[in-house]
């Protein structure tokens, strides 16, 4: 079939197929392994990708994106809320709209999670150097700003010859779907090399049905890890975004309800149990809870189930015993093996199925069932605590949490990422719903946010009655809210909650916190402040969206009902306080000077000391 390299890669990228369950525990249906695009067009892809993609418009759908992140943020939030049963493809052109695209390969890198991104290239030819947004290297003259990717990819390559794409896509396409392995992967495409045609196979366009990839543990893994917990006198499990990405939500309830063992959630990872289950004990960590965290403290078996322990985890390795012994059930080695973790490299619900066969009847000792028992109603004790209304204005984060939570049904999906939220979701929201969290904080990237809620609700159009809620600050809105017009434009329906705290008030707490002085974080202690805010409804309003302004808790539970009957996008802009937080209690590491002319600096370096102390040590 004599055709361009950009008609094969769409034609390639159309014929690959997926078996997905749409929900949790649903039936199984066949649905395409590449919903869509998400694009903005340049000199780079338009005359080439961009035909074939129009072309083709019908079998791959094309979602015109506001900015190159954006877009490409949207795409790694709709792998996570499909729980990367599927992935979107984002496209760029050569130069900055490239660049842009490096953080959001950023976001996917760190947390996992599946997009390939195909942007413009150069010219592979070079007679026309420089071109337009060409930067050159003098002493590399092969290298483009392209090449920013390789940090920040699991795959990456730039197709210099059309019969290339015959081994490269499915390569690409393999890694994306790996449960070890996946993570974003990069195609370069130079112009030149797109434009080429070339005799490409028929067998290379013919239908794939891809089926979920279900690694299983080594039996000697398996052993070992059996006899660990069997010695386990305050065993714990952590449930991380592995559980999700296996769809193993059942398999955790039906492990932990069998052996007795009190689970705590991370971020990526919350949501794996319903709040009231019997052996759910919260959130752990630096944005965790109280509760979990003394869990975390005595236990002397830690099951840790699809997570990467990253710091906020495991409060920079000072949140256990130096003594307590790691099982590692992950279908990544790498992750697997950290912390000298024993490990089970597998699926993480075939991994627990095996395990607890291996287990049989042993269940932990019933005072550490019990314990979790007393620390589940322990945290929903403070949670109550936290989200009741206390008659003062503007409401805390807390509060605004638990008006929205009071809201929401089990088939509502909520949303956010980095800032003072993350802690205050993951702490206040009791989830009602199985696989209905989003909270990037893997990478922690400020305005994923509204992006994220774009392609998170789009891969959630299919479930009945579903609202996404996104809740953003107003710094991270003010970053990247462009796709509230994409939304508006897409026909597609979330819910924004703005909280405006004027300002970028969590990292001055952590400024405060650690002994310096409040300086260049909020609006008012910024140089130049002329007193000028954002009217975050009216600037919502003029990209479209239903924009509503909220002052009180009925001001908001109202404007959350009006929203629930809207059809398209909405935005409620609400005041905040500002330095009201919800306090995780774990320790966390970060950069605090060893010398300073200020008293505080040095005080907050004496207890930065203190807590090292407690530090386990990895290999």
């Amino acid at each position: 079939m004599l055709i361009t390299t950009a008609e094969a890669i769409v034609r390639y990228l159309i014929a690959q197929r997926a078996v997905v369950e749409t929900t949790p525990g649903a039936t199984a249906v066949e649905a395409p392994l590449v919903p869509g695009v998400f694009a903005i067009f340049g000199h780079g892809n338009v005359t080439s990708f961009g035909h074939s993609l129009e072309m083709h418009r019908a079998q791959l759908p094309l979602w015109r994106g506001q900015n190159e992140q954006g877009m490409a943020l949207a795409a790694v939030a709709y792998a996570k809320a499909v729980r990367r049963q599927q992935f979107m493809v984002a496209t760029s052109s050569v130069g900055p709209g490239a660049t842009n695209m490096v953080t959001a390969a950023g976001v996917a890198m760190a947390n996992r999670l599946p997009v390939l991104l195909i942007s413009g290239d150069t010219f592979h030819g070079r007679l026309p150097d420089p071109v337009l947004q060409q930067v050159e290297h003098p002493g590399t003259p092969s290298m483009t700003v392209n090449d920013a990717f390789r940090p920040v990819v699991r795959y990456w390559d730039r197709i210099t010859d059309p019969a290339q794409v015959i081994t490269s896509l499915p390569q690409a396409v393999s890694m994306l779907r790996d449960p070890g392995e996946c993570g974003p992967a990069f195609i370069g495409l130079p112009q030149d090399v797109a434009a080429m045609a070339y005799d490409f196979p028929d067998e290379l366009f013919a239908p794939v049905l891809h089926a979920p990839l279900r690694p299983r543990a080594d039996l000697g893994q398996l052993e070992i890890a059996a006899a660990l917990l069997r010695g386990a006198q305050r065993p714990l499990i952590i449930a991380g975004g592995g559980v999700h990405y296996s769809l193993a939500e059942t398999a955790l309830a039906d492990f932990a309800m069998r052996h007795g063992i009190p689970v705590v959630e991370t971020v990526a990872g919350k949501s794996s149990l319903l709040a009231d289950h019997p052996r759910y004990a919260g959130p752990i960590g630096v944005t965790g809870a109280a509760a979990a965290n003394v869990l975390a403290a005595d236990a002397d078996v830690i099951l840790a189930i699809g997570t990467r322990l990253q710091d906020f985890t495991t409060g920079s390795w000072t949140a256990f015993d130096a003594q307590a012994h790691f099982i590692g059930l992950n279908a990544a080695r790498f992750d697997a093996v950290k912390h000298r973790s024993v490990p089970v490299i597998s699926d993480a619900r075939e991994g627990m199925r095996e395990l607890s066969e291996r287990l049989g009847s042993w269940t932990a000792p019933a005072e550490r069932t019990a314990q979790g028992e007393r620390m589940q109603v322990q945290l929903n004790s403070f949670i109550d605590s936290r989200t009741a209304l206390d008659g003062d204005l503007p409401l805390s984060y807390a509060q605004i949490v638990g008006v929205v939570h009071d809201q929401a049904t089990p088939a509502d999906f909520v949303l956010t990422a980095a800032g003072g939220l993350p802690g205050e979701l993951n702490i206040n929201w009791r989830s009602i719903g199985l696989g209905t969290f989003d909270c990037e904080y893997g990478f922690s990237c400020m305005g994923y946010e509204v992006s994220g809620g774009w392609g998170a609700a789009m891969a959630r159009e299919s479930v009945p009655g579903s609202e996404t809620y996104v809740l953003v600050g107003d710094g991270s809105y003010l970053m990247m809210n462009s796709d509230i017009y994409s939304a508006v434009l897409a026909g597609t329906k979330m819910t924004v909650i703005v909280c405006d705290n004027e300002g970028f008030a969590v990292i001055e707490r952590l400024q405060v916190g650690q002994g310096g002085a409040s300086y260049n974080n909020m609006l008012r202690d910024s140089r130049g402040d002329t007193g000028a805010r954002v009217d975050f409804a009216a600037h919502a309003a003029s990209m479209g969206a239903h924009a509503i302004t909220a002052s009180t808790a009925d001001d908001l539970a109202a404007a959350l009902t009006e929203a629930r009957g809207v059809t398209g996008t909405c935005v409620i802009s609400i005041r905040v306080r500002e330095s009201d937080w919800t306090e995780g209690g774990a320790f966390w590491q970060v950069g605090v000077p060893e010398v300073s002319e200020r008293v505080e600096v040095r005080a907050a370096r004496a207890r930065m000391d203190a807590g090292l102390k407690d530090q386990r040590r990895g290999v």
